[in-house]
């Protein structure tokens, strides 16, 4: 029987058979539930990838369950959570399309710099080692958010701390049901390994897949001029990688209203860069997304 984290795998309706799909898998940060990538996980299916939301190991099923009880995840810390990626991600036999948020997004960078999956994409990473000048970085990555609680090992962020730091460019109304649907505590160990200069990343590996960054210029989690001196660095290498940034959008523009429009770009980017969910017949797709702005 194959592992619990790879049968949580979403596939398109097809008048067909297609075979050889390319898998896409979806890898969320702190303080959200893998529920986030619900919307993503419909629309990738739907563009012919064979989508897979592990989740972390031991998370809940539902954020609800994680906030009442999120005990199965404490003590995880950034080097456990890697290694549980890093086998699903060698356990497809087609290398898969890597998709990170925030600690996700530093995740994916790990593995395509190492040489696994066919492309990642970045969503708000957090910052790498050593790459990120104290300059360029106003609002430093905080370890520990000011208004949130520690209790047994976790930090959970309030509703109005999650509409300050995470869902800040979204209404009232929207970050409440944001919060109810996704929002969980993070465990301390891991925020206590993402401190600056704490993670090293290859970006000089000029074989590996396409990567894009992406930001939002009013994140107040990850500083949109952190992820831009990351993909400065990512300059000596020759392999493809690309930036978006988005002038209006925080660290929830995966799971806000606005995510189909980055999802679309994420979409359009990767078939740019030739990378294709399915060689063969697709029934049933979505509308083809535009071309890639950046």
């Amino acid at each position: 029987m194959l592992p619990r984290d790879r049968r949580r795998i979403v596939v398109p309706q097809s008048e067909g058979t297609a075979v050889n799909r390319t898998p896409a898998v979806l890898i969320h940060g702190a303080w959200l539930h893998r529920s986030c990538w619900e919307g993503w996980a419909e629309r990738f299916a739907a563009h012919g990838f064979a989508v897979c939301v592990p989740g972390w190991p031991g998370e809940a099923g539902t954020a609800a369950q994680a906030r009442r009880d999120p005990g199965a995840l404490r003590g995880l810390g950034l080097d456990a959570l890697t290694v549980h990626y890093e086998r699903i991600v060698r356990s497809f036999g087609t290398p898969p399309v890597l998709i990170g948020h925030s600690v996700g997004g530093l995740i994916v960078q790990q593995l395509i710099g190492a040489g696994l999956g066919r492309a990642a994409v970045a969503l708000a990473p957090v910052p790498v080692a050593g790459v990120v000048p104290a300059e360029a970085r106003p609002r430093p990555w905080p370890l520990v958010p000011a208004g949130s609680d520690r209790h047994q090992g976790f930090v959970s962020l309030t509703p109005s701390r999650f509409r300050h730091t995470v869902a800040n460019t979204v209404g009232e109304e929207e970050a409440a049901k944001l919060f109810e649907r996704h929002a969980v505590p993070a465990p301390h160990r891991l925020l206590a390994d993402l401190g600056p200069h704490a993670v090293t990343v290859d970006t000089g590996n000029a074989t590996r897949g396409p990567l894009l960054l992406v930001s939002g210029q009013e994140d107040r989690i990850v500083a949109d001029a952190g992820t831009r001196s990351v993909y400065k660095l990512y300059g000596d290498s020759t392999a493809v990688t690309g930036l978006k940034q988005y002038a209006d959008r925080g660290h929830s523009l995966v799971v806000d209203s606005g995510w189909p429009a980055v999802a679309d770009h994420v979409l359009a980017w990767l078939a740019a860069n030739g990378v294709q969910a399915l060689p063969g017949k697709i029934g049933r797709t979505g509308p083809s997304p535009g071309p890639p702005e950046s």
